[in-house]
């Protein structure tokens, strides 16, 4: 799953899952670029990708203003000759609430954020990939993005949302050599992750996984690297769990 010679761009990298992507984007061979909204965390990233050896750019970068992707896809093409590979990852959750209960405000952050920042992402990363014929791009929606989790409606209709765009995308782009993917993770032992649950809420969250215990982020980002790769040169418009069996239950 080499990734030498590629140039590959990943949103949301300012930690957690997205920062262990780039990682695993970098130790592959690629150069990568990386955005966040989160300067301190992507300057972090920054600094580990460099030292793990590959050419490294970040930009700030707002998922939910169109003109923010457009900006960051021209950097990297400025900074990198081209674009490869793309990773979707950029997303937020929220406090719990019924449908009757839930603040439109908050509902429009969710979806701004989480469905329709993917959709200006692919907008400009499909854009500078047709004119070489030829890209990768994997959007991270959910398990949430095939089932639902009670007092979550924003979160559950972003992620189903986020995997009819992949969908769409692979269908309009396949013939001009753009494979688009979707990885849905179960829930992710990241360090936010740890530092938010109670023992009692992580043991709730271990059970919901036939496995017994919750993701390691690099075993997300280990399906997001073959996908992003010529291996899966056959794989587009699938949506893939890495969910320890959640969604067998």
């Amino acid at each position: 799953m080499s990734l030498s010679g590629k140039v590959a761009l990943v949103t949301g990298a300012g930690g957690g899952l997205g920062r262990d992507i780039a990682l695993a984007y970098a130790r592959a061979g690629a150069k990568v670029a990386i955005c966040d909204v989160n300067d301190e965390g992507g300057g972090q990233t920054l600094g580990l990708i460099e030292e793990a050896g590959a050419e490294a750019l970040y930009r700030h970068c707002d998922v939910t203003v169109p003109e923010d992707h457009q900006a960051f896809v021209a950097a990297v093409q400025v900074r990198f000759g081209a674009l490869d590979i793309a990773c979707n990852n950029a997303g937020i959750g929220a406090p719990p609430a019924g449908i009757a209960e839930y603040d439109p405000a908050l509902w429009r952050k969710v979806i701004d954020v989480d469905l329709s920042g993917v959709f200006y992402g692919l907008r400009a990363q499909i854009k500078a990939m047709l004119p070489r014929g030829r890209g990768a791009i994997v959007n991270i929606s959910s398990i949430m993005g095939e089932v639902a989790y009670s007092g979550s409606p924003a979160y559950t209709a972003a992620k189903h949302g986020v995997i009819g765009l992949t969908k769409s995308a692979a269908l309009d782009y396949g013939t001009k050599g753009i494979r688009v993917n979707a990885v849905l993770p179960g829930v992710i032992a990241t360090a936010m992750t740890e530092a938010a649950l109670t023992p009692d809420l992580r043991k709730v969250f271990e059970d919901l996984h036939p496995i017994g215990r919750m993701a390691k982020p690099e075993e997300v980002s280990a399906l997001v690297l073959w996908l992003s790769s010529d291996a899966a040169s056959f794989c587009s418009g699938g949506s893939y769990p890495v969910d320890g069996g959640y969604l067998a239950r």
